[in-house]
């Protein structure tokens, strides 16, 4: 039942997330830009949800599939101006988002003890990759160019400092050990997978490559 329970509260979660970034960005409170940044930092707290309704990985599965078919629809369709780019149709950064969240699901909650090492994916992309954007556009002076996308020292800066203070939050709830050095590797590492992962593709590569890192490498020492 919880997991039925956890289903529906999760639809309703992302859902109520579009709702409000679409009236604030009509109201003019946020840009595009911003919209889309509430968008991708807001849904990424759905791992919460995750770990307190889901038991099992094909139920906390469920949620992310379904947006992937949802996300790609609205990526062809414009259905959620709000979270979609309409200067660059190559950016998948949405479906990929789902897709992440999908495959950490499947991975992580097969042992729901280890669910934690998924959401530290999902919220160092959350908030690292979302603070590093907002940075980046608004107090970005110092630019440079990777595989034709423009990056700022200042937004690089943010991406690590958000990924390192979620990855000592999570750590200090879920496994205490070695956290400062564990959270500056991980910063560091989610860091330069940002800087080199264009087209959206750190949508998969920040999270994937931070929580299968930490699983494969630092949890083992």
């Amino acid at each position: 039942m919880n997991n039925i329970i956890g289903i529906l509260v999760s639809i309703v979660f992302v859902f109520l997330i579009i709702i409000i970034a679409s009236f604030m960005k009509n109201l003019g409170i946020l840009s595009m830009e911003g919209s889309r940044k509430f968008i991708h930092i807001g849904v990424s707290n759905w791992c919460i949800i995750s770990m307190i309704f889901f038991d099992n990985n094909i139920s906390a599965a469920v949620v992310p599939g379904f947006f992937v078919i949802i996300n790609y629809i609205s990526y062809t369709k414009q259905l959620f101006s709000a979270m979609e780019r309409n200067e660059s149709k190559k950016d998948l950064g949405t479906v990929y988002y789902a897709l992440s969240l999908l495959i950490l699901s499947l991975i992580t909650f097969k042992d729901k003890e280890l669910s934690y090492i998924g959401a530290l994916g999902i919220l160092i992309m959350g908030y690292g990759d979302g603070f590093a954007a907002i940075v980046g556009i608004n107090f970005g002076k110092h630019k440079f160019k990777i595989f034709g996308n423009y990056k700022s020292i200042e937004g690089s800066l943010a991406m690590f400092t958000f990924s390192f203070i979620v990855s000592i939050i999570i750590l200090y709830i879920f496994n205490p050990n070695n956290i400062l050095l564990f959270s500056f590797i991980l910063a560091a590492l989610s860091t330069i997978l940002e800087l080199f992962s264009p087209f959206g593709l750190d949508n998969l590569t920040v999270p994937l490559g931070s929580a299968i890192f930490f699983y494969t490498i630092l949890l083992q020492v």
